[in-house]
């Protein structure tokens, strides 16, 4: 895994992140530029070359690499606030591209300050898997040709609103489990139990065995709801749920390996959370 700099101060990521992150969100100030007479397009190039040379005489090597995905995923938020409050059908993609920058972003700071010992640049999660990065491009994909052939579609409020309410819950649920998960969360099944790692039950782990993939799964499926895109809906509630039903296996193996009988116990007491979902098949 990438990592970041061995000797930083506590805490230094998650400042730079974020300064970073809000760096790049100030395009939102662009439009201000288009109306001083600036055109968008050329505006726009300006801005960005001009975010990235800041970002090369302030910082080096690793922190730089940190910044300039921190910035970028700020850019990419702005650039969907802008997005959804335009007059078009494009709206409810800015909402999406808010959510799908924030969740990424939000990755990495919640590491920073919760576990920063497993920090490295992949809690971005921007290089996931190909399999992500491929759904990810189907959605877009779908919304775009749905949205050229069938705009009325993509103006369904209602059900964006829901898939909205789906991505908020799910967010604020996965950054719950995290912060209190601390240092036992890893974005990385681990197969061997170090000297600080606990059984957490209390909090959102006393609702569900697995709350930050519970948060995951209706995240993920609320951004295709948002979208209004009905195949990429149900090829993602298909997809995340068979990722996560051999997920919680495989995890769950370790968790008995590490707490034997005191993780069974709460394997029994609490669900997954994840529909139809119960996890590794315990023999008695």
């Amino acid at each position: 895994m990438a990592g970041c700099a061995a000797r930083a101060p506590p805490g230094s990521e998650a400042r730079l992140s974020l300064a970073t992150f809000l760096l790049g969100a100030s395009v939102l100030a662009l439009p201000l530029l288009t109306r001083a007479g600036l055109q968008g397009r050329t505006g726009l190039a300006l801005y960005v070359a001009g975010l990235n040379a800041l970002l090369l005489l302030l910082y080096r090597p690793p922190r730089y690499q940190i910044a300039i995905r921190a910035c970028f995923l700020g850019f990419v938020f702005g650039c969907g606030v802008l997005l959804s409050f335009s007059q078009s059908s494009w709206n409810h993609f800015g909402w999406y591209v808010c959510s799908l920058s924030l969740f990424h972003y939000s990755e990495y700071l919640v590491t920073a300050v919760n576990n920063p010992k497993s920090l490295s640049l992949d809690s971005f999660l921007l290089n996931h898997s190909l399999e992500y990065t491929v759904a990810a491009l189907s959605s877009w994909i779908e919304f775009t040709l749905e949205n050229i052939f069938w705009p009325e579609l993509k103006q369904i409020t209602w059900v964006s609103a829901t898939g909205l309410l789906m991505v908020v819950f799910g967010e604020c649920l996965r950054k719950a489990a995290m912060f209190t998960a601390g240092s036992n969360f890893n974005h990385v099944v681990q197969n061997e139990k170090s000297d600080t790692h606990t059984l957490v039950t209390s909090g959102v782990y006393a609702w569900f065995r697995h709350p930050s993939y519970v948060g995951w799964f209706y995240w993920s499926i609320g951004t295709q709801v948002m979208l209004c895109n009905p195949i990429c809906g149900v090829v993602y509630a298909l997809t995340v749920w068979r990722f996560f039903r051999d997920r919680t296996e495989e995890e769950e193996i370790s968790l008995i390996h590490f707490f034997g009988e005191e993780y069974l116990e709460y394997k029994r007491r609490v669900p997954t959370g994840l529909p139809f979902i119960q996890g590794v098949k315990v023999e008695l």
